[in-house]
């Protein structure tokens, strides 16, 4: 199907956000070849477009099958410098697009295979957002990510180093990888030390697995969020829960096909979600990997589910409201945005 200039360009131009985020999903390639020239590291794909191609999980079925090209970006993520530069470039890549606040989530524990210490590399990410920031007017903070398939203590490890850099940068708490055998209720000690700490939480959940999973994420650890969620409406009374307490889904169409989270994009639930009136957020998960943007999410779901550029306009208001951000400014930046919006659609 062709796509509609005047909607595309107009979804281009709306201010937007982009609460699901993965730092090591969003590499630029070129930017692997020559760090991976620099530090003489051995890539799967010496031509760069056999490298894009590779990279681009368009063949991808399984969750299994899309986490394995991760290896490739954090390959060239193992010391201070090259993790700013990815941090400043993703930044730029999304202020191109006019994405407003970013929420970066990454692991700090996967970028310690040559020595680099947690700390170093989350100071190399604030350095880079910091340096964004100044450079192209574009807002946001890191979220950190525990890891499923970890022992427990890692994630309590991670959740101490989110409770050093709160205020400082770390404005959340994920617990991320597969699903299946690894229940998030196993972590629940680092949640409760976040929480302690007030901070923010949002889980990735009812992707690859049922909804007990959303269920652990959210009686057990406590999320203000959900990554992905799309096997909520097997049950009932938790989507109710979750609509009840505005728990917004953090939704990435793209990422959901290439996982296998669903069979096509049509039959994702997504639509159900938006007619039900759950709180829902589209966003990219992996730029790289899922070769998107927040534009071409919101674009993908306009043409898919047959919405209007008034339900695209909700969509990015409700992103805004769900921002791991204090009230005070967050209903600020809502109400500029959705004035904003407003302006450009009668226009």
């Amino acid at each position: 199907m062709p796509v509609d200039k005047n909607i595309w360009n107009t979804i281009q131009s709306f201010p937007k956000i982009d609460l699901h985020c993965h730092l090591d999903g969003s590499v630029r390639p070129q930017t692997i070849k020559e760090l991976a020239e620099e530090n003489d590291i051995e890539l799967p794909c010496r031509d760069l477009d056999e490298l894009v191609r590779y990279l681009h999980c368009e063949d991808s079925t399984s969750l299994e099958d899309y986490l394995e090209r991760f290896d490739v970006t954090l390959s060239v993520m193992q010391d201070s410098l090259s993790v700013e530069r990815i941090a400043y470039e993703l930044c730029e890549d999304a202020a191109a697009e006019n994405v407003r606040w970013l929420e970066v989530r990454y692991s700090p524990i996967l970028h310690t295979k040559k020595g680099m210490k947690t700390m170093d590399n989350i100071e190399a990410v604030i350095r880079g957002m910091r340096r964004a920031e100044r450079d192209f007017g574009i807002r946001g903070g890191i979220i950190v990510c525990g890891m499923r398939s970890y022992d427990p203590a890692v994630s309590y490890e991670l959740a101490e180093l989110a409770v050093a850099y709160k205020n400082r940068g770390v404005i959340g708490f994920d617990l991320a990888g597969p699903e299946e055998n690894y229940p998030a209720k196993a972590h629940e000690e680092a949640f409760r030390l976040v929480l302690k700490n007030n901070i923010n939480i949002t889980i990735h959940a009812g992707e690859s697995y049922g909804p007990e999973s959303i269920h652990q994420a959210v009686h057990y650890c406590g999320a203000h969020r959900i990554g992905h969620g799309t096997h909520l409406p097997e049950d009932g009374g938790l989507m109710n829960y979750i609509n009840d307490h505005r728990i917004c889904l953090e939704i990435c169409l793209t990422s959901n096909l290439q996982t296998g989270s669903v069979p096509s994009i049509r039959q994702h639930p997504f639509k159900f979600f938006l007619d039900y009136g759950l709180r829902l957020s589209l966003n990219t998960d992996n730029r790289l990997m899922s070769d998107t943007s927040v534009t071409k999410e919101l674009y993908l779901a306009y043409e898919s589910f047959g919405l209007d550029i008034g339900d695209i306009k909700n969509i990015i208001i409700d992103g805004f409201k769900s921002a791991f951000i204090h009230h005070r400014e967050r209903k600020e930046m809502v109400k500029d945005v959705a004035n904003e919006l407003e302006k450009m659609i009668r226009l």
